[in-house]
Formats: C-alpha cells, sequence, structure tokens
C-alpha cells in the first residue's frame, strides 16, 4: 500500500524517543495522545514504537519509511540534554524541510511556556511521507497537533500529488 490511498487508508507511524520509557521506568504518555489524533483524523496507524534516545531513534524513523507511511510523528528528544538526538536522527531523512509547521508549533507553545522555543525539532517531507518531531510533554505534543490540525488533510494531499495549487 502506498501512501496515495483516500484518507480512511493512510497509514501512521509514530516513535516514542524517551530511554526511561523503553525501559519501563515509567509508562509512555505522549503515544496515546498521538494515535488518538491520528485516528481521529482517519489514520490506520502502526504500532507505536518506544526506544531509547539517539540512534535507536534512527533506526526505528528507517524502518517505518520502508512502509511508506503517509505521516510519522515522534515524541521527544528535541531538547537540549546530551542524549537529545531526535532532531539530527529526523534531519538526514527529509528530503524537502517544511520550516513554518515548526515556526507554528514553537510560536504556539510559546505563547504557554518560553521553554517551547528550546524545542528542536524538525518538520519536512520524506519522499511522500510527512515526519515531525514533537516534544516529549503530552501538553508540548497536544500544542503541536493543534497547530496540525487545520493543515494535515491538505498537506498530506500535496504530497500525495493529489491536490492543485
Amino acid at each position: 500500500m502506498s501512501a496515495c490511498e483516500p484518507i480512511t487508508l493512510r497509514k501512521a507511524g509514530v516513535v516514542i524517543a524517551s530511554t526511561r520509557a523503553a525501559a519501563g521506568v515509567y509508562a509512555d504518555e505522549t503515544g496515546p495522545i498521538i494515535l488518538d489524533w491520528l485516528s481521529e483524523h482517519g489514520f490506520d496507524t502502526f504500532p507505536t514504537m518506544v526506544v531509547p534516545d539517539g540512534e535507536p531513534v534512527g533506526a526505528a524513523l528507517r524502518a517505518l519509511l520502508t512502509q511508506h507511511p503517509a505521516v510519522i510523528i515522534t515524541s521527544g528528544g528535541t531538547g537540549l540534554s546530551p542524549d537529545d538526538r531526535t532532531p539530527e536522527m529526523t534531519l538526514p531523512l527529509l528530503e524537502r524541510e517544511i520550516p513554518g509547521i515548526m515556526e507554528g508549533i514553537r510560536r504556539a507553545g510559546a505563547a504557554k511556556t518560553p521553554m517551547a522555543m528550546l524545542s528542536r525539532g524538525h518538520a519536512g517531507a520524506a519522499g511522500k511521507t510527512f515526519v515531525i518531531n514533537l516534544p516529549g510533554s503530552p501538553k508540548g505534543v497536544m500544542d503541536g497537533l493543534a497547530v496540525l490540525d487545520p493543515v494535515i488533510g491538505h498537506l498530506c494531499e500535496q504530497l500525495e500529488g493529489n491536490h492543485g495549487h
């Protein structure tokens, strides 16, 4: 199946970058929020991948990209801690960045907390797949998804080549 299917058949993947959640120290709180949002927007999702920070994030992203989903959303690993490497794992996989999305997310988050300015995530296209890095906090994820709400359908249509300008 390609990313060119009707919206009800679009696939999506979720990667949670958290060394502690991957080790079972605590439960992931952002994955369920993202899965609910994807379901509400008509996506069929792969099982959430909860992986340690760093290179395992890159491996998870590469594995998901082989399945040609319409969307991949990551959560976590976008801060300034030494092991926060999600942006570095994502950027080499993107063929085209979509900076306006991250600008919008940081702007929306900064209206609530100045810490949002520290998020280093990327958004862009890897082939026909939209990939975005969201923060690791539930509030940050909800803020990011709210920014995506009005554009996700149009964004997928454009990447699929099914929408005129």
